[in-house]
């Protein structure tokens, strides 16, 4: 295959036609069996080398009776025990501070980023300088599956932080050889210069998170200006759910005019836009030779047949620095098999990711993922753009309520905001199957965020507020 090795070895210098639709067309659309069978070398090669340099591989693998030399098929690959988050913490503090599955010299580390910690202790990811390359390489690969090309100019409208994804968009941005507008985002007042820039500039792509992108083009009228006139053409997205849901997608692909793709897996498995969209296929493909992509049973961690939903697994085909070998995600996906548009011959989540598994809350027996809510509320057209979720478990059956925000014609006509109460309700009642209690709220009363939406609220004292709130309305 193009260009395939261990460690990865990429020419800077290689671009394909501009006209081509893939990046590496032996790569992309070689039989899938084919594929599996030069993954499973793959595999091979990348556990031995984390069991010769990482204890933490070495020692988890020990007391689990494996080792690289019982690796036969991808079936045994499954029996491999999975690594979670709370591992790499774990490791970290036995070892700062990069962990003992760092299989590098300290010395070779080029990037760090991390974890913001706001949970517990942060985890650092030290990337060494041919990782960081091959990040780039990657992303400008996927990239190009989306359609941009060098010479376009990309926005990439995320905090420059710890944070990894606007850093591998940028990085893959530069590779693609791609004019880079690299506003970041998160400064106050930054929304409005970032609208004022994009309508002087007028970038062929912007990527942030969908939850920016709504709460910008609201910036961006109330600053006087139609987001359809700074002429983007492709909007990637990454960060939360959002881009494969119809009702966030097609809102968005509205606003802006342009072409909405979904992308991004975790931070940690970065090169992240190994799940990612193309150009003629929607949902996001597992771009499965750059990293190898299982849906798994929460359970038993083994791979579900195509077409069920479990948690995405992953391992690096390529990282040197810390490799990931079965990191589970805690997400909730489901994959397919079935041809491609675009005529790559991966395996795709037609749905994009739900979310996480540990979102999602259980009402009245019914399970429920913020992101469906989401979906409905994106699909009526008074909407006002926010919302909050709160659950309490206070009585003697769990009782959900939805603080909605409105336009503001429908909040300030009585009737018509009372309306837009009962439509969400039954909206929710039709998508969900529950009776949910609505406040509607007017536009902009709750906060935005620059970064991922939190909109989820399990608070009693909260509940008691709105509950009373709505009686006395009611009344």
């Amino acid at each position: 295959m193009e260009a395939w090795s261990f460690p990865a070895a990429y020419d800077e210098t290689y671009f394909p036609p501009h006209d081509a639709r893939y990046w590496f067309p032996r790569r992309e659309t070689m039989p899938a069996g084919e594929r599996e069978r030069a993954i499973l070398e793959r595999l091979q090669q990348v556990c031995a080398y984390a069991y010769e340099r990482a204890p933490f591989y070495r020692r988890k693998w020990d007391e689990a009776g494996f080792h690289p030399s019982k690796l036969k098929s991808l079936e045994d690959f499954e029996l491999i025990p999975v690594v979670e988050k709370k591992d790499l913490r774990e490791a970290q503090t036995r070892t700062p501070p990069f962990g003992d599955y760092l299989c590098v010299p300290e010395s070779e580390v080029f990037h760090i980023h991390g974890t913001s910690g706001t949970t517990g202790r942060p985890t650092a990811f030290a990337i060494g300088r041919n990782d960081w390359r091959t990040i780039a390489n990657a992303h400008a690969r996927i990239m190009w599956g989306m359609g941009l090309r060098p010479g376009d100019t990309i926005c990439v409208a995320a905090i420059f932080s710890l944070y990894m994804g606007s850093w591998g968009a940028l990085a893959g941005a530069e590779r693609l050889g791609a004019k880079c507008f690299p506003f970041g985002a998160g400064a106050p007042g930054m929304s409005a210069r970032c609208a004022q820039w994009l309508d002087m500039i007028k970038p062929t792509a912007f990527y942030g998170t969908p939850t920016y992108a709504l709460h910008l083009a609201q910036v961006a009228r109330d600053e006087g200006l139609n987001p359809r006139d700074f002429q983007i053409r492709i909007m990637f997205f990454s960060g939360e759910p959002g881009a494969s849901i119809p009702g966030v997608r097609d809102k968005i692909e509205e606003i802006y005019g342009a072409k909405v793709f979904d992308s991004g897996s975790m931070a940690e498995i970065s090169p992240w836009m190994n799940v990612a969209g193309s150009a003629q296929t929607s949902g996001m493909l597992c771009w499965q030779d750059v990293v190898y992509t299982e849906i798994c049973d929460p359970k038993t961690m083994r791979r579900v047949p195509y077409g069920q939903r479990g948690t995405p697994v992953y391992t690096h085909l390529e990282r040197t620095s810390q490799p990931m070998i079965r990191l589970v995600s805690g997400d909730l996906s489901l994959w397919t098999n079935d041809e491609n548009p675009c005529g790559r011959t991966y395996p795709r989540l037609p749905h994009g990711i739900f979310g996480r598994i540990d979102d999602m809350f259980t009402i009245r027996g019914e399970n429920v993922y913020p992101s469906e809510i989401d979906a409905a509320l994106n699909e009526l057209p008074n909407y006002g753009g926010e919302h909050r979720i709160v659950i309490s478990r206070e009585f003697a059956m769990d009782e959900l309520l939805l603080r909605v925000e409105t336009d503001d014609e429908t909040f300030h006509r009585p009737q018509a905001r009372d309306g837009f109460a009962a439509e969400v309700a039954h909206k929710l009642q039709k998508v969900l199957g529950l009776r949910t209690r609505v406040e509607i709220v007017g536009p902009n009363s709750i906060p935005r965020t620059d970064f991922k939406a939190r909109r989820v609220i399990d608070d009693r004292a909260v509940f008691r507020d709105m509950q009373q709130q709505i009686e006395g309305v009611q009344g």
